[in-house]
């Protein structure tokens, strides 16, 4: 399962950067793409941007937790193979749309992510690398448990 194994550490990394940008403040949200407003509410204080953003790391470090479960690194954890299965069409999910999504929409947000192109395009690959190891990873576990 060492498979689960770095699919656990990338999203491990991927909270932590979280974690990163919420210390890193107003220019960090630009940078990663979480838009004007939110690095505008960030500058002037305002603490949703930071609870929305630890709120996804703490989404991302559960999610790492399941990869390492899956793994046999941690105790198992309820529902393992139906969470990695999920989190793996949810990492697919938005690294096959987010792109076409992006250009295809016409609202403030998608039009300040269409400027940040490059970004994009890591982020898209990223999350797909993330969904092929999770769901790569559930195969293995389901095929090696003997359950089609």
């Amino acid at each position: 399962m060492n498979i689960l194994k770095i699919a656990g550490g990338l999203t491990a990394l991927a909270a932590v950067a979280h974690i990163a940008i919420i210390v890193g403040g107003a220019d960090w949200y630009r940078f990663f793409g979480a838009g004007e407003e939110m690095a505008t509410l960030s500058e002037h204080g305002f603490l949703y941007p930071a609870l929305l953003t630890g709120l996804i790391a703490t989404m991302l470090a559960i999610w790492s937790a399941y990869a390492f479960s899956g793994a046999g690194v941690i105790r198992l954890l309820p529902f393992t193979n139906k969470i990695l299965a999920l989190i793996s069409i949810v990492f697919l999910v938005r690294g096959i749309f987010s792109i076409p999504a992006v250009l295809l929409s016409s609202s403030p947000y998608m039009l300040e992510l269409a400027d940040k192109m490059p970004f994009m395009v890591i982020s898209s690959l990223y999350c797909l690398l993330l969904g092929s190891c999770f769901g790569y990873g559930v195969y293995c576990r389901t095929k090696h448990q003997g359950h089609a």
